[in-house]
């Protein structure tokens, strides 16, 4: 069985380019009819409007090194940042969060950022996930807008499954990963594809980085570009993503994805992000 793909509105463009997308699986599948379904049901959304902390109804901050939240120091990756929440780190300022990577030593790191959460305050399955970013560059950088099912302290990683929507290394600023881990097919054996960017760089300007979920299908969009499917097929081992999730917004610095902070890296650098918004999609 084909699986659906659905689209948010948008402009006409992208109404062309799904219809177009939806006759070219049906002739793949020469007599099967492909469903374009509109996501318009907004669950939440954060446009981060006001100046100031991130709202905290919404966002949980997760500080430290990794060792607070049970992982070795550098949050199991060998990451090199200490997060804060201090206004240099993690800020809302003209209608953007802003999310800042410093080189300074700080309780025992050489480098502070900020990573938070919508664990059990925004936690949702299945419907679209979007972001608006703007990212940052520079030799060892990682900024990810990405999922954690929220049955994590109780199962443990990867049994709770992870939806990598966007990840990216600041050293290839035209290239990012969409990716899923679970039991089975994690960390170096995540089920992953890269998606590059004709023609210009993810630092240069804003981008929207978004899912597409639903029962037994994750399908992965840059602005309105379907690059990848992903279903129960592609991966070696249990399927764990008919559950909730929750997202996470961080920058890290270094670590074994991105590798070592280059010497022609500036700091401070800082990624930018517009809105969040989570869409329902079917049950």
């Amino acid at each position: 069985m084909q699986t659906p793909i659905y689209k948010t509105r948008r402009p006409a463009i992208s109404i062309l380019f799904a219809l177009a997308l939806g006759l070219w699986f049906t002739a793949c599948e020469n007599s099967e009819t492909q469903t374009v379904v509109t996501f318009t049901d907004l669950a939440f959304e954060d446009n981060f409007d006001t100046d100031g902390p991130v709202d905290e109804s919404s966002w949980n901050y997760e500080l430290g090194n990794g060792v607070n939240n049970g992982l070795p120091v550098g949050w199991g990756n060998n990451e090199l940042q200490y997060y804060t929440d201090r206004p240099e780190n993690i800020k809302v300022e003209g209608g953007m969060l802003h999310i800042t990577a410093l080189r300074e030593s700080f309780e025992g790191a050489a480098f502070t950022s900020a990573r938070i959460t919508t664990k059990g305050k925004v936690e949702q399955r299945y419907g679209r996930i979007e972001a608006r970013m703007q990212l940052p560059w520079g030799q060892g950088l990682w900024p990810a807008f990405w999922m954690l099912g929220s049955n994590i302290d109780e199962v443990g990683w990867p049994q709770c499954g992870e939806i990598d929507i966007m990840e990216y290394r600041g050293q290839d600023p035209s290239t990012l990963i969409g990716s899923v881990h679970g039991p089975g097919y994690s960390a170096g054996d995540a089920v992953s594809k890269e998606y590059v960017l004709p023609q210009d760089r993810f630092d240069t300007g804003f981008h929207i980085f978004g899912i597409e979920w639903g029962p037994e299908y994750i399908n992965y969009y840059v602005d309105d570009v379907l690059y990848n499917q992903i279903t129960p097929e592609d991966v070696d081992g249990e399927w764990v993503f008919d559950q909730p999730f929750y997202i996470i917004l961080n920058l890290a610095v270094g670590g074994n994805f991105v590798g070592a902070v280059g010497p022609d890296t500036v700091f401070p650098q800082t990624l930018l992000v517009d809105y969040v918004r989570v869409y329902n999609g079917p049950n």
